[in-house]
């Protein structure tokens, strides 16, 4: 059999993904003026759950309701992906430097790579491990000119932006392994469920600082719900299901291009020859990514040990965006916006 990558429409999933959750941060770090980085996750993840909710009450066909232990591995990976992933990544970012926020967050897809080696038993094709590690170079020169200066607790950012890796990395495997027969929609309403109710709980923290946010605010928020939480994440699983998780999370480090592609465009920022140089080898990076042999390109690496837990279904980031990204902004580099 010949080399072949994921489906056209897989890849395109993800890379609109990508697209939607590299708006997130500029949008994110406007509403932190009036609201709070918990609270925003409470009211963006609580309105997705509702509208996703409404989603599922309007399908005509239903498929197969989860059961009880797909259920709970759907609540603990959208807990892990949304809550989690999110508490770690903003707050890590926040202590650490530019530079090491984006050369970790582009490991991500080695540590999803790992954790499918354990789970799932599968070997790391040589193509698709030269293709995360070439994506995450080029993730580094993308954003490093903006680096800072880390303060006294710089190490202490890196441990949590390591830690949101591994978050990332289960929510990608345990959402796989537990949505068999059910639908992207399905999948996304389950975990977003969980997500929306980890925030709210954590938002009490900043019950201090609540406050009514005003028009634009709210708008802005309405988009990170419909945008980036409902519309990111339904393509992100949708694409997750037609490939193994790692090539999957590698895709996202488009999210810096895009990221930077939209400074450029909306912005009038100018781009370095070193970040033009950097989103050449994510592209070629994320191709090479791509090209694997028959099953394996189609998320079915898990093949030699069906018996035990056979993988199928839908995944998701986070969310997550690992990602979501932009070069410096208020919360990260990349992964699920």
């Amino acid at each position: 059999m010949g080399e072949r990558g994921p489906g056209a429409g897989a890849i395109c999933a993800v890379v609109a993904a990508a697209l939607f959750w590299s708006s997130s941060y500029a949008v994110t770090k406007q509403v932190l003026e009036d609201v709070g980085p918990l609270g925003i996750g409470a009211i963006r993840f609580t309105l997705a759950a509702l509208i996703l909710g409404v989603m599922v009450r309007m399908r005509r066909q239903r498929p197969a309701r989860p059961d009880a232990r797909q259920r709970r591995q759907l609540y603990l990976s959208g807990f892990l992906g949304i809550t989690v992933y999110f508490v770690l990544e903003n707050v890590g970012v926040d202590l650490s430097t530019a530079s090491d926020a984006s050369l970790i967050v582009a490991t991500y897809p080695l540590m999803t790579m790992l954790l499918e080696l354990v789970v799932f038993r599968t070997r790391l094709p040589l193509t698709r491990v030269a293709g995360v590690l070439l994506a995450a170079v080029g993730a580094f020169l993308v954003v490093r000119n903006g680096a800072q200066v880390g303060g006294s607790s710089r190490w202490l950012g890196d441990i949590l932006l390591l830690l949101g890796g591994v978050a990332w990395a289960g929510y990608n495997v345990l959402g796989k392994r537990a949505s068999a027969g059910q639908d992207a929609v399905g999948v996304t309403y389950h975990q977003t469920l969980a997500g929306a109710a980890g925030f709210l709980v954590a938002s009490l923290l900043e019950a201090g600082d609540w406050r009514m946010p005003d028009a634009t605010t709210s708008a802005l928020l309405v988009h990170l719900a419909v945008a980036c939480s409902v519309g990111g994440f339904l393509l992100y699983n949708y694409g997750l299901r037609r490939m193994a998780s790692s090539v999957a999370v590698n895709i996202l480090n488009l999210v810096p291009v895009f990221g930077v592609l939209g400074a450029v465009v909306i912005n009038g920022e100018s781009i370095r020859p070193a970040q033009a140089a950097g989103g050449i080898i994510i592209i070629a990076g994320v191709a090479l990514g791509m090209i694997e042999r028959g099953r394996e390109a189609t998320g079915e690496e898990a093949a030699p040990a069906r018996s035990a837990h056979p993988p199928a279904g839908v995944g998701s980031a986070p969310s997550p965006q690992v990602p979501e990204a932009g070069a410096q902004t208020a919360h990260g580099v990349h992964g699920a916006g």
